[in-house]
């Protein structure tokens, strides 16, 4: 907790704004390169300016940034399964 607090101040300080993004991509079930980003979802984008991959949400049709956010989604696509 401490660390995500250090590194997103960091981030905030001197890290990349993630303004310019990639056309959203979506990984395909059994693909050999899942990343990270991905694992959320199941789609990403990656920032052009630092090559950084962040989750993407289609509803929303937008990226998601926030830890808060990561727990909102996981909790809502955990309630859609059961």
């Amino acid at each position: 907790m401490i660390a995500e607090l250090y590194e997103s101040l960091y981030e905030a300080l001197f890290g990349c704004r993630h303004s310019h993004y990639s056309f959203p991509v979506t990984i395909r079930k059994g693909a050999r390169r899942r990343p990270q980003a991905a694992a959320l979802t199941g789609t990403y984008v990656a920032c052009l300016d630092c090559g950084k991959e962040l989750p993407y949400d289609w509803r929303e049709m937008k990226v998601i940034t926030s830890v808060e956010r990561h727990r909102e989604r996981l909790a809502e696509l955990a309630k859609h399964a059961a």
